[in-house]
């Protein structure tokens, strides 16, 4: 679906923007660090605990002699009791409605700027341009200014 946004125009005309309506997903688990800028991007079809835990396993084995402060919000998927957190990661769970304490959110806010108003005509298509963003925009320079703040 497309996500629309604000533009500026000239009074008396009315913005045309094209406009998408689909229901295909897909999901990116992702961490960032507020110390280094590095970035873990994982994308998998689905949301449950078992594949936050299989994300975790995987987060995990990136950098494996790193200990790995994750921060997580009251989501249903972020609970898993059958199963132990691995070694090197802490989970820190943020109070519900506090978004601004988790420094992907701000990470999110800044990637839909350049999202509004764009028409993919596949999910490949948005796969693709989600890498090239990466890529090219989310350099470890910007991903620390976005993230770090006082409480980090």
């Amino acid at each position: 679906m497309t996500l629309i946004g604000k533009c500026l125009i000239i009074k008396g005309i009315k913005p045309v923007v094209r406009y998408q309506l689909a229901f295909k997903n897909t999901y990116l688990y992702v961490s960032f660090s507020p110390i280094n800028g590095d970035s873990f991007v994982y994308e998998i079809e689905g949301v449950s605990s078992d594949i936050f835990y299989k994300y975790l396993e995987r987060f995990s084995q990136y950098k494996p002699t790193e200990l790995k402060i994750v921060v997580i919000d009251s989501a249903g998927f972020h609970s898993f009791k059958h199963c132990t957190t691995p070694e090197n990661i802490r989970l820190i769970r943020i109070p519900p409605y506090m978004q601004e304490l988790n420094p992907s959110e701000k990470i999110w806010q800044y990637i839909k700027q350049y999202y509004k108003n764009k028409v993919f005509a596949t999910l490949d298509a948005v796969k693709q341009w989600r890498h090239k963003f990466t890529e090219n925009k989310l350099k470890k320079k910007l991903v620390k200014s976005i993230t770090q703040n006082a409480f980090f």
